[in-house]
C-alpha cells in the first residue's frame, strides 16, 4: 500500500477568487494582481451561472441558521456571486502575463467546454460536486490536472470518484482534505485526514482551507500538502459572499512567504549536524586548566573545569581525568588534552 510522506516538491498556493468580486470586472482585475503580487501559484475561479446551477425559484433556499448565508435563496447567492463568463478570457491573460495559472472549477459540462475552448490548464472539482461522475469524467478526461475537495464526502464517494478518475487513464490527479463550511473552526479541520487520503490513494494531497488565518495551512505543509488552496479578497470590510472567511493580500503573502519556511524546515529525517551549526559547536563547553599547574600536581575541581569554547577534552571525561597527574606545566587557559595528564 502507499504510504503517505511528505511532498518532495515546494506545495502550489492557489488563491480562490469566487465571489470577492463582488461583481465588478475592475474588482476581479484587482484580485488577480493582488494574487500574483502576494506570491500565489495560481489564482482560480467558479465557472457557473445561476441557471446551471439551480433554479429560479422560493423552494430552494439557504438553512435559516447559515452563518453566513442564512435563508437566502440559492439562485440569488449564485447569481451574485458568479464570474460572468464574458470575464473569464481576460481574467486569465491578466493572470498568465502576471506570471501566475489562471485556472477554475466548472459546475456543468457547459462550463467544461466552455474552459476548453479558453485552454485552461488546469481543473477543479468543488466539494459538492465530487459525486457528479458525469462532470469529474468529463474533466479528467481533458488529461489535463485535477484537483477534487472532498468537503462534506462520505469515504465510499471518495473511493467512487477515484475510480473514475483511473478510468480516464488521467494520473495528473490531487484529493484536498476540506471542510465545506464557511467559515469553518480549526478544531473542525481534522487535517491528519490527508494522512488516511495519502495512505489509501497514491496521488498527491493537499487542503482546502476555510478557516481563518494561516495555522492550519501551515499545518498541512508540515504533513506534507502538495497543494493549499485559500480564498483571497482585497479587503474583508468591503463585503462580499465569501468576505469573511477570506485572507486579505498581506495575509495571504504571509501564507505564502511562512508556508515556504514551513516546507524548507522540514529537510531530512538523518541526523546530522549542518554546516550553519559548526560555530556552536566549536564553542560547547570543554575541559580547561582554569589556574597555572606544574609537573606533577594533581588534576582537581580547582585546576580543571569544563568551560567554553570546545576545544578540550569533553567534560564527559572529567571524573575520569580528576586524581590524574599533569605532565609538565601549563598556564591557566590551555585547553585539556589526554597526553597532558599521566
Amino acid at each position: 500500500m502507499h504510504k503517505f510522506t511528505q511532498a518532495r516538491t515546494k506545495p502550489i498556493f492557489v488563491a480562490e477568487i469566487s465571489g470577492n468580486h463582488n461583481g465588478s470586472l475592475e474588482r476581479a482585475r484587482a484580485l488577480v494582481t493582488a494574487a500574483a503580487n502576494s506570491g500565489a501559484s495560481a489564482v482560480k475561479f467558479q465557472t457557473y451561472t445561476a441557471d446551471t446551477m439551480t433554479l429560479n425559484t422560493d423552494k430552494f433556499s439557504i438553512s435559516s441558521d447559515h452563518e453566513l448565508w442564512g435563508g437566502r435563496r440559492l439562485y440569488d447567492l449564485y447569481n451574485e456571486a458568479h464570474t460572468p463568463w464574458e470575464w473569464h478570457e481576460e481574467l486569465f491573460g491578466l493572470a498568465k502575463s502576471l506570471g501566475i495559472m489562471p485556472f477554475s472549477s466548472p459546475f456543468d459540462l457547459t462550463a467544461v467546454d466552455f474552459l476548453e475552448s479558453l485552454d485552461a490548464p488546469m481543473y477543479k472539482i468543488a466539494s459538492l460536486e465530487s459525486s457528479d461522475h458525469q462532470l469529474i469524467r468529463a474533466v479528467a478526461a481533458t488529461g489535463k490536472p485535477v484537483i477534487i475537495s472532498t468537503g462534506a464526502t462520505y469515504w465510499e464517494e471518495i473511493e467512487d470518484l477515484v475510480e473514475i478518475v483511473k478510468e480516464t487513464g488521467n494520473a495528473n490527479v490531487s484529493l484536498l482534505v476540506c471542510t465545506s463550511s464557511y467559515p469553518s473552526q480549526p478544531q473542525d479541520a481534522h487535517i491528519l485526514r490527508m494522512k488516511t487520503l495519502g495512505n489509501a490513494f497514491d496521488m498527491p494531497i493537499g487542503l482546502s482551507d476555510h478557516t481563518l488565518g494561516i495555522g492550519a495551512s501551515i499545518a498541512a505543509i508540515a504533513l506534507g500538502a502538495s497543494v493549499i488552496e485559500k480564498h483571497l479578497t482585497l479587503k474583508r470590510a468591503d463585503g462580499g459572499p465569501d468576505a469573511e472567511f477570506s485572507l486579505e493580500p498581506s495575509e495571504f503573502a504571509q501564507l505564502v512567504n511562512e508556508g515556504r519556511a514551513a516546507f524548507e524546515s522540514l529537510g531530512s529525517a538523518e541526523w546530522s549536524i549542518q554546516p550553519s551549526e559548526l560555530e556552536s559547536r566549536r564553542l560547547r563547553r570543554s575541559l580547561y586548566v582554569v589556574k597555572d599547574v606544574r609537573d606533577g600536581e594533581v588534576a582537581s575541581p580547582e585546576n580543571v573545569r569544563a568551560i567554553r569554547p570546545g576545544e578540550g577534552l569533553s567534560p564527559k571525561l572529567y571524573q575520569d581525568i580528576l586524581g590524574k597527574k599533569f605532565v609538565g606545566n601549563h598556564s591557566v587557559g590551555t585547553p585539556l588534552s589526554l597526553d597532558m595528564l599521566s
